[in-house]
């Protein structure tokens, strides 16, 4: 038995790693909002030293946390070893806001944090208690992971392990960090020697079907579904997407943004409608984005718009706490396409044939593939496994019960994602506590006006809704139902028949006496806190 110890990352989690550029960083992020009374001291400040020792008691459950990046010798690839030196103190910073805490300068001061590339010198997070939100009634959480450690359903998991589901202060005893040995060199090159011997015959393994299946379909799949669903693939990479005022080469800084709203009002759309919640992201989604390009002077009828939604193939068997298990779907948007219904089917027959054809195999045979590929080969693959596309729009599911830290209740977290090459906007979504909490991560350049794309997902949606809430009172009432508009500043107006006309003026008269609720960062949804 070697006396040494260290794991090697997998070729997905490499592909995040190469994928990093000096204005690119690949982390993934979170914002998460608390009430500050339980986490302050007699004073009023935070008492971080209290916050430290809760970490503290849980790191033996994350052992990611206390490891940092080494290398293989000639190959050149990846490999985890602890930190011998490690200091909590270095990874668990705390700052202040200025008078008042506004929710402008909130998302200013984290744009800029989030903005750093994580050192590759240490283990590869960080978390920004930051106090003063709100006059000092709230405090944000800034949580950065590198993406080669977790993707976003590990990182929902890691949320309930780093917090606690009782509002009671229990802050465990710290288990003892026993650092194992580093191995030398000579160690390294010889693992390195056996590992790639055996990695050919692991592939062909996988890529035959007796590895654990993409998670779409209980039977395993074969080679002929991979590489038609490869091929597909491969048929998107080469015919580039349309060029538009959200993309172009990334800078240096990033604008945050977030948004909340009543899960309620998406799962009612979802079931009114007959289609999956992400159905109706996407959906609004989309007509966001043709609000947007509207705004910026871009005839988007024509534009060939694709959206990178990221797909869990976790099992059952998969650690859930590290390493990414997560393919990707290339999902055109219909821009061309008016009606916000019409929208949603086209997005819903566009989901169902990817489903039906596993294209998540495509990037999970790359993966299995890369297994055995030269360092050099996989990190020029690295843009081909991405996908090519305009925005990513990823949607993670979380706890629907509230969630603590050190006793202080979270009101909200807004997740971000990295941006894609190319792409200046990224877009997620975290259900939590019967909210869908929006974070917005974009270029300071490309996207300046970010602030006006999250007003569109708002008013998107509210188009949608009332659409839905059309077509269900035509269907109770045995009437067809009036098609509309998706919205008041893009896309052409049918003629109005009488009836509609008729109709069309209830509804005016109906938006004057009560407005649609107006979506905002947390006032609208925060719930009550129990003391």
């Amino acid at each position: 038995m070697a006396r040494y110890a260290y794991e090697r990352l997998s070729a997905q989690d490499a592909t995040f790693l190469y994928a990093e550029g000096p204005n690119q960083p690949m982390h993934v992020g979170a914002v998460a909002i608390f009430e500050a009374e339980p986490l302050c001291t007699d004073t009023g400040s935070i008492d971080i030293d209290l916050y430290r020792r809760a970490i503290e008691g849980v790191l033996h459950w994350i052992p990611r946390y206390r490891q940092k990046l080494a290398y293989t010798p000639v190959e050149g690839w990846p490999i985890w070893v602890d930190d011998r030196r490690f200091d909590l103190g270095y990874h668990i910073r705390h700052i202040a806001l200025p008078k008042p805490g506004s929710q402008a300068q909130l998302k200013e001061l984290t744009a800029r944090i989030h903005a750093r590339a994580l050192d590759r010198r240490h283990p590869l997070w960080e978390i920004w208690v930051i106090e003063g939100v709100e006059n000092g009634s709230q405090v944000a959480i800034l949580n950065k992971i590198h993406h080669c450690m977790i993707d976003g359903a590990a990182g929902a998991d890691l949320s309930q392990i780093l917090m606690s589901a009782s509002p009671r202060l229990e802050i465990p005893e710290p288990v003892p960090f026993m650092p194992r040995p580093e191995p030398t060199t000579p160690e390294l090159l010889a693992d390195a020697v056996r590992v790639g011997l055996k990695r050919p015959f692991s592939a062909i393994a996988g890529l035959a079907g007796s590895e654990p299946p993409v998670a779409e379909t209980p039977e395993g799949p074969g080679w002929g579904e991979r590489l038609q669903s490869l091929g597909r693939m491969l048929e998107y990479a080469l015919r580039p997407a349309s060029e538009t005022p959200l993309n172009g080469d990334l800078g240096p800084h990033r604008r945050l943004d977030w948004l909340t709203m009543p899960m309620s009002d998406l799962a009612d759309v979802s079931r009114e409608l007959g289609c999956t919640m992400n159905d109706v992201v996407l959906t609004t989604v989309c007509g966001a984005v043709r609000r947007y390009l509207f705004r910026r002077r871009v005839d988007y009828r024509n534009l060939d718009f694709r959206v990178a939604a990221p797909v869990s193939t976790r099992e059952k068997g998969h650690d859930r706490r590290q390493g990414n298990h997560v393919s990707t779907w290339i999902v055109p948007l219909p821009l061309q396409i008016d009606e916000p219904l019409q929208q949603l089917a086209a997005i819903q027959e566009t989901t169902r044939a990817l489903k039906k054809e596993r294209a998540a195999l495509a990037v999970d045979t790359l993966m299995l593939a890369a297994e055995w590929l030269p360092t050099p080969v996989l990190e020029r693959s690295v843009a081909l496994a991405q996908g090519p596309a305009n925005m990513i729009v990823t949607n993670v599911p979380g706890p629907q019960f509230p969630l603590y830290a050190v006793g202080a209740r979270m009101y909200g977290m807004y997740p971000l994602v990295p941006l894609l090459p190319g792409g200046g906007l990224g877009v997620a979504l975290f259900s939590y506590e019967g909210k869908l909490c929006w974070g917005f991560n974009a270029d300071h350049e490309l996207v300046p006006d970010v602030a006006r794309f999250v007003d569109d997902v708002r008013v998107s949606f509210e188009a949608l809704r009332s659409a839905a809430v059309t077509e269900f009172m035509a269907r109770r009432t045995g009437t067809e139902a009036p098609s509309e508009p998706a919205d008041s500043e893009a896309g052409t107006r049918a003629k109005p028949t009488r009836a509609r006309k008729r109709q069309g003026s209830k509804r005016k008269r109906r938006t004057r006496e009560s407005p649609a609720p107006a979506y905002d960062d947390l006032a609208a949804s925060e719930p009550a806190v129990a003391h």
